[in-house]
């Protein structure tokens, strides 16, 4: 499949201490959440409205929110499903 040149390996923050060896080895493989499985998504309306209207009322062209909700994989295997159902503005401190 299609693995985009803009994709970095997972690096990990320095420690003092390693409880593996951080020599890579084997081939490279992509861990794109699409390489393996057909993603699906799944927001519910009520939050879309509280983001929208949230968005409309905040005076600043550009603000932090979270759209929070879970992540499930098919009973196959093949699919995982994300369902977006809360919205939170977050703070401004």
């Amino acid at each position: 499949r299609f693995v985009p040149k803009r994709m970095v390996p997972f690096s990990f923050p320095l420690s003092k201490c390693a409880l593996w060896d951080p020599v890579p080895m084997g081939d490279v493989i992509g861990a794109h959440i699409t390489y393996y499985r057909n993603p699906r998504l799944s927001l519910v309306e009520k939050t879309l409205r509280l983001a929208y209207r949230h968005a409309k009322q905040n005076e600043k062209k550009s603000f932090s929110c979270f759209l929070l909700g879970t992540l499930a994989v098919d009973e196959d295997g093949e699919g995982i499903m994300l369902t977006i159902d809360r919205f939170d503005p977050g703070r401004e401190v």
